[in-house]
């Protein structure tokens, strides 16, 4: 495939078309996909209010990044999808793992709504796990998005203690 071939910041995927487009043009990775889990979490946290909501929630279906563009009616789909191929790989696997996650925590919630129906009760929880454990893995996902991996912060962070307590030991 011609993809592998793709760098991005050269040619086609070069930052002034990338940008345009409102696709990250240090990563290649485009923010409209989270779009996908923001309507999700959205029908989540109105279920309490909206009942009816539930019907939504239990039609939505996971969707890759591919998939999602393939299906979507972003106007730079063609290009989202062909610098996907040249994300760099540990991004787009933190990505995936991010969004497995989301996945995961959104069918969780589905098969609580299909068990439970729209008791108010349920619906609180369902929205609060959708505020308080959703919200902040879509944040997460929109960081790698904009090139900023979780070790990132996470590394820095354990190596700088491993510094002050070697001062002190």
């Amino acid at each position: 495939m011609e993809m592998d071939c793709d760098k991005i910041g050269m040619g086609d995927l070069s930052p002034e078309l990338l940008k345009q487009a409102n696709i990250n043009p240090s990563t290649g990775l485009a923010t409209d996909y989270l779009n996908h889990f923001n309507e999700v979490v959205m029908l989540l946290e109105m279920l309490p209010d909206i009942p009816d909501c539930a019907e939504d929630v239990l039609a939505w279906k996971p969707a890759d990044y591919i998939t999602h563009f393939n299906a979507s009616k972003f106007s730079d789909k063609e290009l989202a999808i062909r610098a996907y191929g040249a994300v760099e790989e540990r991004l787009r696997t933190a990505l995936e793992k991010s969004i497995s996650e989301i996945d995961q925590e959104v069918i969780s919630l589905q098969n609580m709504l299909s068990a439970g129906g729209t008791d108010g009760e349920l619906l609180s929880i369902v929205q609060d796990k959708a505020v308080s454990v959703i919200r902040p893995l879509l944040s997460q996902a929109g960081s790698i998005i904009h090139g900023h991996l979780p070790d990132d912060a996470m590394g820095s962070g354990e190596s700088t203690q491993a510094d002050v307590d070697a001062l002190f030991s």
